[in-house]
């Protein structure tokens, strides 16, 4: 095609005009540099030294004994993040069956084991639903340390690798307190508490994060978890 026709049909009335040329009179729009001039090196992003967890995108798991305050903790927390967060309690979703339900009270067995994967199975997909969104989660759920089916290992693989664990350890007194209060499927024995509690005290020296909350309010709890999250994305822990 002849150069002037292709130039008239660049410019038919209508058509956007062509951009102008760059001020700096290179063709490209990229700024042309002097020759032999030394290009100096871009520096470095400031990193802040304590991550902006308040609005950071974040999936937390919540870890503790029957009465540590996990899902009052957790719902208050998601509730006053600055970014949408979602509050997932697994105690919650294994309730969603309701003909044929594994009562805790009725002790562990295999169909209690079978209806928990499937809740913790279906609370992982939904927190990487919600993650895959934009939308940050906290779990909450009585995570054991020496047993593996209630274990640290299935939450890392239906959540991810980001996966924050943060433990919420208050004083025995205060879970039997606690658990007198409740009703429902919801309270176990005195001796089923004790039982939970110390089991948990394995989690002293596994380098998780744990909160004594036994003498803090919620609002003074959820402080400490916003700090323990901060430390763990800074420093990951290893688990």
């Amino acid at each position: 095609m002849p150069r002037h026709r292709k130039w008239c049909r660049m410019h038919q009335p209508g058509m956007p005009p062509p951009p102008p040329a760059p001020l700096d009179g290179g063709t490209g729009g990229q700024i042309q540099l002097p020759p032999g001039a030394v290009v100096p090196t871009p520096a470095p992003a400031a990193v802040p030294a304590h991550p902006d967890v308040a609005h950071t995108g974040v999936a937390v798991l919540l870890i503790g004994p029957a009465g540590a305050g996990k899902t009052t903790v957790a719902r208050y927390w998601a509730e006053r993040r600055p970014v949408p967060t979602a509050s997932i309690s697994l105690d919650d979703v294994r309730e969603w069956v309701r003909a044929g339900f594994a009562d805790p009270r009725a002790g562990w067995d295999d169909r209690s084991e079978a209806q928990y994967r499937l809740a913790r199975r279906t609370c992982g997909f939904a927190a990487r639903n919600y993650l895959a969104n934009g939308i940050s989660c906290i779990l909450d759920d009585a995570v054991f340390p020496d047993r593996p089916a209630v274990g640290l290992g299935g939450w890392k693989r239906h959540v991810g690798p980001g996966l924050i664990p943060v433990v919420l350890l208050p004083g025995l007194d205060v879970v039997l307190e606690r658990n007198a209060a409740r009703t429902g499927t919801r309270r176990l024995s005195d001796e089923e508490v004790a039982t939970i509690h110390g089991r948990m005290a394995g989690w002293y020296g596994s380098g998780l994060p744990i909160i004594d909350n036994s003498r803090h309010d919620v609002a003074t709890t959820a402080r400490m978890l916003d700090e323990a999250v901060a430390r763990s994305l800074s420093s990951p822990p290893a688990w």
